[in-house]
């Protein structure tokens, strides 16, 4: 024990703690940007995104009935995804054409997601409704989120915070650039 008082950490006191700010993830953590409903005239953002530019729109690659789009908030540098850009909710809801060029488009982010960044491995997939946790439920959308050999560290882990090294303009257009075409 000793004699000295205990030293009390207050407002502006410097401690062991290194903080990473992401204030731009409270708009996604309070909902903004959240279509107020289920039809593609109630602020779906999948909706409105296709009449931007792509650089606008984070927009990496158009087809006939999908697009390729970066996550505004990815798990990983380069997540993105694809969407179609007929307002569907369900899987099953999606026709030939557009399974066929969903199924491509995602074959052709993981091409460019291997040439720009020498990702190892990816996850992909899709959360049908908000039970299954889509964000966005009224709208599908497919994730293709590349993954490296020991990307889970431990600011994730222990820390639930990703720290991506990029702006999204920048890992855009590296990607546009490295998309395959046919």
């Amino acid at each position: 024990m000793t004699n000295e008082p205990e030293q009390q950490i207050g407002v502006g006191t410097q401690d062991a703690f290194q903080r990473l700010w992401t204030p731009h993830r409270m708009a996604y953590i309070q909902g903004e940007s959240k279509p107020s409903g289920t039809g593609a005239g109630d602020g779906c953002p999948f909706c409105s995104l296709p009449a931007k530019s792509d650089e606008d729109g984070l927009i990496i690659a158009r087809g006939e009935a999908v697009y390729a789009v970066l996550n505004l908030y990815p798990y990983n540098g380069g997540h993105c995804m694809v969407v179609p850009f007929r307002h569907i909710a369900d899987y099953t809801d999606l026709n030939g054409p557009e399974t066929a060029e969903l199924a491509e488009l995602t074959k052709r982010a993981m091409t460019a997601l291997r040439t720009a960044s020498g990702a190892h491995g990816f996850n992909i997939g899709m959360n049908q409704g908000e039970a299954a946790g889509a964000g966005i439920a009224g709208h599908l959308h497919q994730h293709i989120v590349p993954r490296w050999g020991g990307d889970t560290n431990f600011m994730p882990v222990v820390g639930h915070t990703k720290v991506l090294p990029q702006l999204l303009a920048d890992t855009r257009a590296m990607l546009a650039d490295a998309w395959p075409v046919d």
